[in-house]
């Protein structure tokens, strides 16, 4: 349950930032003076929305799964949030160069962490307890 309510957070604090406020968000993610978007090419609005649609569809996904704390809606989340953070983490892979050395390990660790807790939720046991 708590792999399920960090990703949810996760993607609302992401989802709700790209959605409302694409420009500051291109601008300012992931906050705390660090820039993990804007190095990465010009801004597009309609791509920033729809990144935040995305995460904010994955928060009602884990939401729901929350609520009805289920083995096949943990699994559903986890298997949604593994292909999403799997592509996700590879393209920064590859894409780390116009990053600080800091910025480079933040981002990578922060990726790891949605995937591995990813793997975490569809590998729930087959009992939850509420």
């Amino acid at each position: 349950m708590a792999a399920a309510a960090f990703l949810t957070v996760t993607a609302l604090y992401v989802g709700g930032w790209a959605g409302l406020f694409p420009r500051s968000f291109y601008d300012d993610f992931p906050g705390l003076n660090r820039y993990w978007v804007s190095v990465d090419g010009p801004y597009n609005e309609h791509l920033v929305r729809d990144v935040g649609g995305l995460y904010l569809a994955l928060a009602l996904a884990g939401i729901l799964a929350l609520l009805w704390r289920d083995r096949r809606s943990m699994v559903m989340l986890g298997a949604a949030w593994a292909i999403f953070s799997a592509l996700h983490l590879g393209y920064h892979l590859d894409h780390l160069d116009p990053l600080s050395t800091a910025d480079k390990i933040g981002e990578v660790a922060a990726l790891s962490i949605s995937f591995v807790l990813a793997l975490v939720l569809i590998a729930t046991p087959r009992r939850l307890h509420a």
